[in-house]
């Protein structure tokens, strides 16, 4: 930006406090016009110089224009000539000296005052900054903003950094690098940082209140060490020491702020070294801060160092990674050496440290092509590696785990040999059954798998399946482990170590016969399983895929596919990968990484895929027949190897493939169109028993599948078997799949040259269909004209208007799918037409205009005018169609029409809101929705006259929401135009409507506000979580499933999201969740046939635990209910308290009728038995009224305040009057008459309901 740009912004101020500003540069430039100076940066600066005296004094300072002042000096000094700046700095000096050592200065004068500094240092030549500290120069103005970068408020202090950096970023001409005032920068700052870190440290030992303030100043004086640093290029060599022994002191900090600082200061040294200018102080900087070792046990100050001496070296392998790399086993040795520490931190810190090492310490060229000096330093590692697996480390294995881990990451095939030790320790680990970290293990295993290949690590940890050794344990924990690690390494091995153990484990399963599968049996047929898994892996960039992958292991997985049903997936998935990662490699475009390849160049993958396209015609046959004879949801895998296959075949052979796949397609289709109407429904009945689809379904999916790899010359075939099968509306699932042959063939380069070039018959074809189309083809029609739209010429520009009125009807399709391409068709269909402007539209070629009509020009309201034709249909389907459809195109291309369509449009959906059709008028809502939304207010606002009263007229229809609806409508208006607006425009008798709206905004408002002020927002749904209750309207899933909808508000055919483009958020799980219930004795067995009568939808509740309560006894023994005597007790097990009153009712019934003692439960053989022993609780029921529970409590001597109390719960007899068979209440004496009902008051009482005892049952 320019000068007189800046003087312009300052000339038209928009807020007050730079009105000030404005008067002072209005002034100057009267001055300069009464003297006749041009008005040029110098002759500014030279005012603003004089005006500056006069506002600054020795003593005082006119604030309010010195600030005005220095702002316009800040401005103007940059443009000034840099010789003028140097003659006149001692003179501004000792102007703006005062303003920036005023107590009260604020940071309107010191942040310019700031700025002008930076400007006057950046101009200064060498020989002024040999000037001392103590003559008015350079050097005194650097301190002054040294100061200041240390500031209590933060705006001046990150100014005045800010205009350091740029001071040192920028050093006068001279032969030295470094800035002349660069190492005063570091001096200063670190002084003051070392005495603010002094007074912390006293103030912390004294243990003062205020021991923590002088923490923020500390964390600024880092801030000011950081700027310097960075700024200078690294810091001054000599300082480095003194530096990075307070760093360091400072970073043991309980103050975690001020350990951040602390590194970030390591961070920018260490990254300004990194540069090839500054790399010479690394060695130094490392020495001194390894001189700087603390104490083996110090937890505090360990951590730190540790983690900047990690953080050094990884800069120093970047600069000289030969160098660093002989370095490492001495490192490795250093820190290794606090893993024995008894602190947690120390041992985390040093295993992250030697993570760090062999993560960035170890070059390339050591992998590559080692040399023996590195073979040496590698055999150390090795050496050292071991050593921490001895128990004098135990305390420390599972951050040494995390070690081991990272060597064979970083030393990947050159783990082979060296590290073997340590995978026979860790492994001999694992098989221990006491080893607790079995998880690690298993990590590093996967680790050495990876790193070494699966044939070394058997080789040390032989699985001991196929021939087990005595005494040696068999490791078929190590199957699945392989299964998640191997990768890159040689076919070869699979092929002579597990396809033999497969095929005896696969023997032991068949001699077992038709007879039931035992345990040992399902064991061998998981293993088989657990072996083939295994292949992929193999198949991933394999280093000997040419000499292994022949022609006998190829039928082995033939027959497999054809065969094992069970093996298919991974078969499949072991062959596409085998082509996938091959073509990963080929497709690199950069040089080649060996490391990064794995050790596979680009030449060799374009020979290991040339070589796999020998196999491809034979495979694709065998994936073919595979594909036809397996079900519809289970052939995506097979699709996918299908696909991989085909892209690797040579053009002959694909070519004889297609040719074999659409002869046997011609010929099922020829045999359907024989077929009589009773064979048809016989072989649809034959599919439905087999659940397989009919083969033409089957042929056309794979011609589908090969489109996009064939030659040009063959889309002629192509085109003539989409043109027969669209046609056909006998079958809609056929007719789909050809349909979506035109997308499909979008996806290649040769596929869209073929569109174009047949666009014209791809056109007719499409329109020739349009009656034949069936519902469930609709959408894949839809797509397939979706994908012709881009390719069609500016010529052909009729078809849009002859396929629209299609189009427009499908807006209104049930499906949803449908509707929302027929949305996205519509935008597209716009977009060609705003893409293609200027060009003609031949209506006389549409089908339905007269030949003589009028050609016209394509543009954007031309593209409106032929939607709009649908609004003088006289279907009402129709008229709704075309004004949803109007609706989504002018939501997308509002901001491109006229005015006047704009005003037009609206005009006649006004009109339309008075039709008396609902569908219709259902539809003008949402248009009017969308004008409201999104249409400019000054065309709106006429409008809402006659909107508002239109509206109003449907606002009393309850039926389709039309109520809802309009009432967001006006809400809607009523946030953009204001209540006032339309109120005044609303029907006096239905103003009531408005104020519901406004007062509901309000009370929203206010719950809102108050929420927040309570902090109670998300509190609500903690607490519903917490207390395990469903929200929402429904009390269960499934009622929500059957009695809810997806928007309760809008229940139209069309959403509002689908018209204005915006996809609907799916919900995260489909359904309810899925529960196990299981026995607290023993554990779920998967394997069983009854499992799945323990897989319930819903929550299982949890059982009542059997607590212990104390019944107290007489000394006869005779049970003493509801007594408070202190006899000896007898322990009962009685059910716990709480909750049973709940469980009696809905839910909690029907859990007790499934899961109660008295459930149905299954013996031996699964045979159903039923339990014939009485709960002794559990009386018989027997309805009686209220008003005779009362009678009967009188009768037997209960207290009507007396409440039913079950044991531990509300469902039994109140105290003197409960028990079993009334016992508490005494027996009946001799002479005394028979009690009836309820004997001893033990009736339960639940919902008006007494239970009679056993004792009492049946007495009348």
């Amino acid at each position: 930006m320019s000068l007189d740009e800046k003087l312009d912004k300052i000339r038209m101020p928009k807020l007050q406090n730079q009105h000030q500003t404005h008067v002072v540069l209005s002034a100057v430039e009267d001055t300069l016009r009464d003297q006749k100076t041009e008005p040029s940066p110098t002759g500014y600066f030279a005012a603003l110089l004089a005006l500056l005296r006069q506002s600054v004094s020795a003593t005082t300072v006119n604030k309010d224009l010195a600030t005005s002042v220095v702002y316009l000096l800040d401005v103007v000094t940059p443009y000034a000539p840099q010789p003028l700046l140097r003659s006149k700095f001692s003179q501004i000096l000792v102007n703006l000296a005062p303003a920036l050592t005023l107590p009260e200065a604020d940071a309107p004068l010191l942040r310019p005052s700031i700025g002008c500094l930076e400007s006057l240092l950046v101009a200064q030549d060498s020989a002024a900054w040999e000037l001392s500290q103590t003559e008015i120069g350079p050097r005194r103005a650097i301190a002054g903003l040294l100061g200041l970068a240390v500031d209590h408020r933060p705006k001046i202090r990150k100014r005045a950094q800010e205009a350091i950096t740029k001071v040192l970023k920028n050093p006068p001409p001279s032969p030295s690098l470094d800035h002349p005032a660069a190492d005063m920068c570091a001096e200063t700052a670190l002084k003051s940082l070392s005495d603010l870190a002094i007074q912390s440290n006293q103030a912390k030992k004294s243990k003062k209140s205020g021991g923590s303030e002088h923490e923020p100043a500390l964390i600024h004086a880092l801030q000011l060490v950081k700027t310097v640093a960075a700024a200078s290029g690294g810091w001054p060599s000599k300082k480095i020491e003194a530096l990075c022994e307070v760093l360091l002191n400072i970073s043991k900090s309980s103050n975690e702020y001020m350990t951040m600082a602390a590194f970030e200061v390591f961070e920018i040294i260490f990254e300004g070294m990194a540069e090839t200018t500054t790399s010479s102080k690394l060695p130094m900087l490392l020495e001194v801060i390894s001189e700087l070792r603390p104490s083996q046990n110090d937890s505090q100050l360990l951590p730190p160092w540790i983690a900047v001496l990690s953080r050094g070296y990884d800069v120093s392998a970047q600069i000289e990674p030969e160098d660093t790399f002989q370095k490492l086993p001495e490192l490795f040795e250093l820190i290794s050496a606090f893993l024995a520490s008894s602190s947690h931190n120390i041992r985390v810190s040093a295993s992250e440290c030697l993570i760090s090492f062999m993560a960035n310490c170890v070059p390339d060229s050591v992998l590559l092509d080692p040399s023996i000096y590195d073979e040496k330093v590698l055999e150390k590692l090795a050496r050292a590696a071991v050593d921490l697996l001895s128990v004098k480390y135990q305390a420390a294995w599972m951050e040494t785990f995390n070690v081991m881990g990272a060597m064979f990451d970083s030393l990947r095939w050159r783990a082979d040999l060296i590290l073997s030790d340590v995978v026979k320790t860790i492994g001999e680990l694992r098989g221990n059954n006491s080893f607790t970290g079995k998880k690690e293990a298993d990590e590093i295993i996967g680790k050495a798998i990876r790193a070494m290949g699966p044939e070394s690590v058997l080789k040390i940890l032989p699985l001991n399946l196929a021939k087990p050794k005595p005494g040696q344990p068999g490791r078929a924990w190590m199957l699945p482990i392989l299964r998640d690690h191997v990768s890159n390494t040689n076919l070869q091995h699979f092929k002579t170590e597990f396809i033999p153990l497969s095929e005896m484990m696969f023997q032991r399963v068949m001699d077992n016969g038709e007879a039931e599968k035992t345990m040992e049996v399902k064991i061998f047929e998981t293993l088989v399983q657990q072996i083939w898994s295994l292949l992929p892996g193999y198949c991933d960039l394999p280093l000997d895929l040419t000499e292994s992958f022949d022609q006998s292991f190829a039928e082995l997985l033939s027959n497999l596919l054809y065969k094992q049903v069970d093996l298919r997936s991974d078969v499949c998935k072991s062959l596409l990968t085998l082509v996938e990662s091959n073509k990963a490699i080929a497709a690199i475009e950069t040089e080649d990484d060996l490391v990064l390849q794995s050790r596979v160049s680009k030449e060799v993958a374009k020979k290991n895929l040339e070589y796999l396209s020998g196999f491809s015609s034979n495979m694709l046959a065998v994936l073919f027949n595979v594909y036809s004879g397996t079900l519809p949801q289970y052939r995506g895998y097979i699709l996918q190897c299908i696909n991989a296959y085909l892209s690797i075949t040579p053009a002959k052979e694909l070519m004889e493939t297609f040719e074999r796949v659409t002869t046997m397609l011609q010929s099922s289709l020829t045999e359907l169109e024989v077929q009589t109407q009773a064979e048809k429904q016989k072989q649809k009945e034959q599919n439905a028993t087999d659940k397989m689809p009919p083969v033409s379904h089957t042929l056309m999916d794979l011609v589908i599948t090969i489109s996009i790899y064939l030659p040009r010359d063959s889309f002629g075939t192509l085109f003539n078997i989409a043109s027969l099968i669209i046609v056909m509306d006998s079958d809609p699932q056929l007719q789909k799949k050809a349909y979506k042959l035109i997308p499909r063939l979008a996806e290649s380069p040769p596929g869209q040259e073929a569109l174009k070039e047949r666009s014209a018959e791809l056109q007719q074809l499409l329109l020739n269909s349009a009656e034949k189309v069936s519902a469930p083809a609709r959408r894949d029609r839809l797509a397939a004209i979706s994908t012709l739209i881009p390719f069609l010429p500016n010529d052909s520009l009729h078809f849009i208007p002859s396929i629209l009125s299609e189009v427009v009807i499908s807006c209104k399709e049930v499906n949803e799918k449908a509707r929302t391409t027929a949305f996205d068709l519509l935008i597209l269909m716009g977009e060609k037409i705003v893409s293609a402007s200027g060009s003609i539209i031949d209506n006389s070629k549409v089908p339905h205009m007269p030949d003589d009509a009028p050609a016209v020009t394509a543009n954007l309201e031309e593209f409106f005018t032929m939607v709009s034709a649908g609004l003088a249909g006289s279907a009402s389907h129709m008229v709704s169609a075309s004004i949803t459809a109007l609706t989504r195109i002018l939501y997308h291309f509002r901001e491109s029409l006229q005015t006047e369509t704009l005003a037009e449009l609206v005009e006649t959906m006004d009109l339309f809101l008075t039709h008396k059709n609902r569908e219709i008028v259902r539809s003008v809502l949402g248009f009017v929705k969308v004008c409201v939304i999104s249409l400019p207010t000054d065309l709106m606002l006429p409008r809402l006259k006659t909107l508002v009263p239109n509206l109003m007229v449907w606002s009393h229809e309850h039926k389709a929401h039309f109520k809802a609806k309009v009432k967001h409508i006006l809400e809607r208006m009523i946030r953009r135009f204001g209540a006032d607006v339309v109120n005044k425009y609303c029907p006096e008798e239905d103003k009531k409507l408005i104020a519901n709206i406004r007062k509901t905004r309000e009370r929203n408002k206010r719950h809102k506000d108050a929420a927040k002020v309570a902090g109670a927002e998300g509190s609500d749904d903690e607490e519903g979580a917490a207390n395990g209750k469903r929200k929402g309207r429904f009390e269960s899933e499934y009622d929500e499933a059957v009695y809810g909808s997806e928007s309760e508000s809008d229940r139209s055919d069309v959403s509002d999201n689908e018209v204005l483009g915006k996809s609907k958020k799916k919900p995260a799980q489909k359904g309810g969740k899925t529960y196990i219930v299981e026995d607290e004795d023993e554990p779920l067995d998967l394997l069983d046939r009854r499992a799945l009568a323990n897989i319930s939808s819903t929550k299982p509740l949890k059982q009542r635990a059997q607590v212990r309560t104390k019944a107290k006894v007489d000394l006869d023994g005779k049970l003493l209910l509801g007594q408070d005597s202190d006899d000896d007790a007898m322990v009962l097990d009685t059910p716990a308290a709480g909750g049973e009153a709940e469980d009696e009712g809905g839910v909690g019934a029907y859990v007790k009728a499934i899961k109660g003692r008295d459930a149905v439960q299954r013996g031996r053989g699964g045979r159903l038995k039923f339990s014939n022993k009485r709960d002794k609780e559990e009386d018989d029921e027997m309805e009686v009224d209220e008003e005779d529970v009362k009678v009967v409590k009188k009768q037997i001597g209960g207290d009507s305040r007396d409440k039913f109390r079950g044991r531990g719960g509300q469902r039994g007899g109140g105290r003197g009057g409960s028990g079993r068979g009334g016992i508490s209440s005494g027996r009946r004496g001799l002479g005394e008459e028979k009690r009836h009902g309820a004997s001893g008051g033990s009736g339960h009482r639940s919902g008006g309901r007494v239970m009679k005892s056993p004792r009492g049952r049946g007495r009348r």
